[in-house]
């Protein structure tokens, strides 16, 4: 009795690690930038899922911050889409855990001043100038930390050149205080839910998002331009490799850039930084088709 017992254990601990090995392969684990939650979650995501039978696991944070969770083997992936080359750069390298060789930029998004159509300001904020409203006694404004976010520094850096542009000194203090203003500064993740709902008049948004979701929004003047530069790639050590590839190979066909321009991404061609050879050559296929 005990021998049999002891085989059906082992039995069923085969059948169940079999299904985990399964699962595990099906599953694509998807690190990206908060921006894109809504083209990832809605609409990439389910359409990869039915095209490929493979499963879409996301997860959206400020694209700094999933690079240090990465570095710190706090976190890991498959594929990595950052709103900023930079980023790839911090995990390449011996020195930085090996964990980037290649990268693809392959969409931009410029950054904007979003804003709630209910809100006290909105008048003003579509009759004035932007700079001038956001200094406004009482104005409720939200952005990225820019430590964590690329687009957090897009904004100090915006805000700074509009200091210089248009003569005032003390702008950067006056609209966003300290860098980490703990009044203003809040997760990627969270940013548009709280303008929606109320809780701030206005904020710092890549186009795609303003777009996407119906924010209306300021755009900056030319001198002011700063943009996201979307990039991705396959994490060396990624548990799933193969997924991987399918997922880049998607998103970079006609229908994965015919959905991104739906979202209001501006979709680019691809270009490759790093180690070209260390592609894979299906993903290096559709590259080349997109080109």
């Amino acid at each position: 009795m005990i021998r049999k017992l002891a085989a059906s254990v082992v039995v069923l601990a085969g059948i169940f690690s079999a299904n985990v090995c399964a699962a595990d392969e099906s599953d694509v684990n998807v690190l990206y930038a908060g921006s894109l939650v809504n083209l990832m979650e809605r609409s990439v995501g389910p359409a990869f899922e039915k095209e490929t039978g493979l499963h879409f696991r996301g997860y959206a944070a400020g694209s700094n911050k999933i690079a240090n969770e990465i570095k710190g083997k706090l976190r890991r992936g498959d594929v990595f889409i950052s709103a900023s080359p930079k980023v790839n750069t911090s995990l390449m390298g011996a020195d930085n855990g090996d964990h980037v060789t290649w990268y693809v930029t392959f969409a931009q998004s410029p950054l904007m001043i979003g804003y709630n159509p209910k809100s006290r300001f909105a008048a003003d904020l579509r009759t004035k100038r932007w700079d001038q409203v956001l200094a406004e006694p009482g104005i409720r404004i939200g952005r990225t930390d820019p430590k964590l976010d690329p687009k957090g520094a897009f904004t100090v850096e915006m805000v700074t050149k509009a200091a210089a542009l248009y003569h005032e000194p003390d702008l950067v203090e006056k609209v966003l205080g300290a860098p980490e203003n703990p009044e203003q500064v809040l997760p990627e993740e969270t940013l548009v839910g709280r303008l929606q709902s109320g809780q701030l008049d206005a904020g710092f948004f890549y186009s795609t998002e303003t777009s996407d979701l119906k924010i209306p929004a300021i755009k900056p003047a030319p001198e002011l331009k700063v943009q996201a530069d979307y990039t991705l790639t396959i994490l060396n050590d990624a548990p799933n490799a193969s997924g991987a590839a399918r997922f880049v190979d998607f998103l970079l066909s006609a229908e994965g850039r015919r959905l991104l321009a739906e979202h209001g991404v501006d979709v680019v061609q691809p270009t490759v930084s790093g180690n070209e050879q260390a592609i894979p050559s299906p993903v290096q296929a559709v590259i080349d088709a997109a080109q």
